[in-house]
């Protein structure tokens, strides 16, 4: 429903669309974590592409993705596994990271949830852009329900590993208000995940939880965020009478670090 179910033509989508936002974001160093929309292609997907394309000179070096995405049909608490061996898209199967789903066993707030993540569109929607940005990776999916800030922290704390591991945060900005208004407030969204606060609401962002918990650890670990896009539905394909909001964040650990 999101994108090309065809092979081919999905594989030239998102290469297109890494191409062209590869030819007009400037060269900067490689993101440890990055905050990403997950709707439709032809609405969000330039927006994805600006921060995925960040990731060209690290696609050899990254071989694990920790991906959070918000819950929108079935509800759970904390965070939920799928309790499969593999995702897959169009372009292939991507194994899920046994190493790193028994490491969360430790974790109350982790748990299985094969419901969450069946008609689950905000991890599942990232999956072509990794799969044609890195050459080969695991993934471990986690579909973020109830939970607090603090504990998100926990997992990515857990799972946080060096150059090898890239953490995506899926969410997008406000929804359904005017073209205007939605610019206001995800400006000033913008601003307050640049200023690394876990206060943000669900009306700013439908990823808030997992947002909220990127930044709490953000904050404690001296990362960096970077703003790289900002736009709207009303932008891309949509009407601008009732538009949905996207954001495209890179967080930078410091250099010293290796980034």
């Amino acid at each position: 429903m999101f994108y090309p179910g065809n092979r081919a033509e999905l594989a030239q989508s998102v290469a297109q669309m890494l191409d062209a936002a590869g030819s007009v974001t400037p060269k900067r160093a490689v993101p440890k974590a990055i905050i990403a929309p997950h709707a439709g292609y032809i609405y969000s997907g330039p927006i994805a592409a600006s921060v995925y394309s960040l990731l060209a000179p690290a696609r050899q070096t990254i071989r694990r993705v920790v991906l959070l995405g918000p819950t929108h049909r079935v509800a759970v608490r904390g965070l939920a596994l799928p309790g499969v061996s593999a995702f897959a898209t169009p372009l292939g199967e991507v194994p899920i990271d046994p190493e790193a789903v028994a490491a969360l066993d430790a974790l109350p707030q982790v748990g299985t949830s094969a419901q969450a993540h069946a008609l689950e569109h905000s991890l599942e929607v990232h999956l072509p852009f990794l799969q044609a940005a890195l050459e080969r990776f695991t993934l471990v999916p986690l579909a973020v329900g109830q939970a607090d800030a603090r504990v998100v922290a926990e997992v990515l704390d857990t799972l946080w590993g060096g150059l090898e591991t890239l953490i995506v945060v899926s969410s997008d900005l406000s929804h359904y208000l005017p073209y205007d208004d939605a610019q206001a407030l995800d400006r000033a969204t913008a601003q307050a995940i640049l200023g690394l606060t876990v206060d943000i609401s669900h009306t700013q962002a439908c990823g808030a939880t997992p947002v909220t918990g990127l930044t709490y650890t953000a904050r404690k670990r001296g990362l960096k965020p970077e703003l790289i896009d900002l736009r709207n539905s009303g932008d891309t394909a949509g009407d601008k009478q009732r538009v949905v909001g996207y954001g495209a964040f890179a967080f930078y650990e410091d250099e010293a670090d290796g980034r």
